[in-house]
């Protein structure tokens, strides 16, 4: 079975990150859940309004939104117990891995496209 992975910050605006993790992590077999709270699909896949309306395990996390907002859904994310989190670059804050870290999060502060051997500019 493949790594499921959630995206959040998900967006169907083919130029921003969110939208490269989502063609990058597809085109390399992962089960990807777009999550965006303003859309209903992102490149053809179901999004999803929370990472808590996704049902199952998710494996790996991909944060694309800005620190304030990450700090409004980090606990969220926590529930879902992802074995990775990865706050790229612009998302993380120290205040932000504070919270993530004291919900028993280990973030991983790197580009999750670049981890998985591709560059954003080649998806």
């Amino acid at each position: 079975m493949a790594k499921s992975v959630a995206v959040i910050g998900a967006s169907n605006d083919r130029n921003k990150f969110g939208n490269k993790a989502v063609r990058a992590y597809a085109r390399l077999g992962y089960q990807v859940y777009p999550v965006n709270q303003r859309a209903d699909i992102v490149e053809g896949l179901p999004a999803y309004r929370s990472i808590l309306d996704i049902p199952g395990k998710v494996d790996i996390v991909l944060v694309y939104v800005p620190p304030a907002i990450g700090l409004t859904i980090i606990s969220d994310i926590a529930q879902k117990r992802p074995a990775e989190l990865y706050l790229n670059p612009g998302t993380e804050s120290d205040e932000l891995l504070e919270k993530a870290r004291s919900l028993g999060l280990s973030p991983i502060l790197a580009c999750s496209i670049i981890a998985v051997g591709l560059r954003p500019e080649e998806v």
